[in-house]
């Protein structure tokens, strides 16, 4: 059965608020909390942008069941790789074990503001390769000296290190990212539900132990269609540029302006708005179908979150369960 999990969005809530709501979110039965961790919000209408991994510390404490999730730490510019490894074993025990380790290449949106400027493609792809092997090698606990292309760790060694280090998930896109990344990762996360990337990541990864895959999808709840098509517009246009736009416009500005044109309309086309709980949960089937072990929903917006969490979420979770 697919497990749902519960996006906490950093780019449309405060900090204290997604404490509040991951507590709330296991309350009404999700399997996993996702957070997202950004620099800045996509939009500036979103409005926030807090510190994803002292979030997710609180939510270590405030929660005792579910499963956390970073969806997804860029840890080749923002992060030096080692940072990480440490931040990841943290959250690991603090979670008594419930923490995986999203991964991807990032986006120039949040890695820019470190101003090492925003390498092509195929660099981001070899860094992240360089980044996963010495956050592998760091999770055994032993001294670690790494000299890479990009990266290097001077006698470095993670001092509270969980036992079996932590699972580790990499964002993938296609065949080229899923012929580097399934051999060293344990899971797949992407953002399509086409069953052809699932397939193509077991025939990477024969042999080795069974993958999760994981997906996300936006839905705007909302009493009031409406109301909730204009939220989605306003906060969740840039949602319709695709991954090859999202990942290289550097600022909220820039997405704004890329997405001046983007419709009310067309945004109730790609995203289930409304009250119907059917069709909300019905949006998530191609992802369910193509076989993916967990899909988190992100609830866009900040206003009808509690409302969100505390009235729809539990029947909601029924009719997913229910595909």
């Amino acid at each position: 059965m697919t497990r749902f999990g519960y996006t906490l969005m950093t780019e449309q809530s405060g900090p204290r608020e997604l404490v509040r709501y991951a507590q709330a979110a296991e309350d009404a039965g999700f399997d996993y909390l996702a957070s997202s961790d950004h620099y800045s919000p996509w939009l500036t209408s979103q409005g926030h942008a807090p510190y994803a991994w002292t979030v997710l510390g609180a939510v270590a404490q405030a929660t005792s069941r579910v499963e956390l999730m970073t969806y997804v730490t860029c840890p080749t510019m923002r992060y030096h790789p080692a940072v990480v490894a440490q931040k990841a074993a943290t959250l690991q025990e603090l979670s008594e074990g419930r923490f995986l380790l999203g991964l991807g290449s990032g986006e120039n949106l949040n890695e820019h503001v470190v101003g090492e400027g925003w390498p092509a493609v195929h660099a981001r792809q070899d860094m992240l390769v360089e980044a996963i092997e010495i956050i592998r090698a760091l999770h055994t606990g032993d001294l670690i000296t790494y000299e890479g292309e990009y990266f290097r760790v001077d006698s470095a060694r993670i001092w509270d290190c969980p036992d079996g280090g932590v699972p580790i998930g990499v964002a993938v896109s296609g065949p080229s990212s899923i012929a580097e990344f399934a051999p060293l990762g344990d899971h797949l996360i992407t953002t399509e539900p086409d069953p052809g990337l699932l397939q193509a990541w077991d025939g990477a990864r024969e042999g080795d132990a069974p993958s999760r895959k994981i997906g996300q999808i936006p839905i705007s709840w909302d009493p009031d269609r409406e109301r909730a098509v204009a939220r989605a517009h306003d906060q969740f246009r840039w949602f319709a540029g695709g991954w090859a736009v999202n990942a290289d416009l550097p600022t909220p500005a820039g997405f704004q302006a890329a997405s001046a044109y983007v419709r009310p309309e067309d945004v109730a086309q790609s995203i289930a708005c409304g009250p119907d709980l059917d069709a909300l949960a019905e949006s998530a089937r191609p992802f369910v179908d193509a076989g993916f072990t967990d899909v988190a929903i992100v609830q866009v917006g900040d206003e009808q979150q509690e409302r969100f969490l505390a009235e729809v979420a539990e029947p909601l979770l029924e009719r997913l369960r229910a595909l």
